[in-house]
């Protein structure tokens, strides 16, 4: 199958298995409390981040309140969604920046946000997608996966995944894309153990269809050599 029908047949088929609006799964209220959600979500499942937020925010109401937070308070309050000192660091210095040179609003320039401290391209373009509706792929460790095991990325780094999702994908789809990919990872397509014989990607995915053959009892595998010979 060539790649424009290829990618057609995945699109088509994301819409008619998963929702077509943009679906965030980090709760927040604000575009600072996404910001904030998403660099918690860092080697980190959006779950626990859930679980952390609403009593964080309760604390710290206010992009101000985190810019002169006590450190140590909030490694605590941030604990359990790993790497916190780091996050948490990262968290006040992020705010401070916000308050001092954006007047507390978060931007929706690429180059702006990934001026924040803690901020990459993919939660920049969190904020870029979900907030200012700016065509973005968010490359995440689900669309990382599932883009590679579809075949439509050789790389194995994020930002070159980006592009190449930005060259191949209509600009249309690429937020959609990404909220319908994680769906697809957290239902079937998981890291460890895949469910491909479930999968509706199946005739059209490289990764699928090779393991399903590896699956084979070595009375096909011999079937299959021999079937030249025919």
């Amino acid at each position: 199958m060539k790649q424009v029908a290829q990618i057609a047949a995945i699109l088509k088929t994301l819409d008619d298995y998963y929702p077509q609006n943009v679906v965030c799964y980090l709760d927040h209220e604000t575009p600072f409390q996404l910001l904030v959600a998403t660099i918690l979500s860092a080697q980190c499942t959006d779950d626990r981040v859930n679980l952390v937020t609403p009593d964080l925010f309760k604390k710290y109401q206010t992009v101000d309140a985190f810019a002169t937070a006590s450190l140590e308070e909030v490694e605590q309050a941030v604990k359990s969604t790993g790497f916190y000192k780091n996050k948490a660091k990262n968290i006040i210095a992020c705010s401070k920046r916000l308050v001092e040179v954006f007047n507390g609003e978060v931007p929706s320039d690429i180059d702006q946000l990934t001026s924040l401290a803690g901020v990459g391209r993919k939660t920049a373009n969190v904020i870029r997608g979900n907030i200012y509706h700016i065509p973005s792929v968010v490359v995440d460790t689900h669309v990382k996966r599932i883009s590679i095991r579809l075949g439509l990325t050789l790389h194995d780094d994020p930002v070159q995944i980006e592009m190449d999702l930005m060259a191949i994908l209509p600009s249309e789809h690429w937020i959609r894309y990404n909220t319908q990919i994680i769906a697809h990872g957290r239902a079937i397509c998981i890291a460890r153990g895949p469910k491909c014989s479930q999968c509706m990607f199946l005739n059209i995915c490289p990764f699928g269809l090779r393991r399903l053959l590896e699956e084979l009892p070595a009375e096909a595998h011999d079937a299959l050599a021999k079937g030249h010979m025919y």
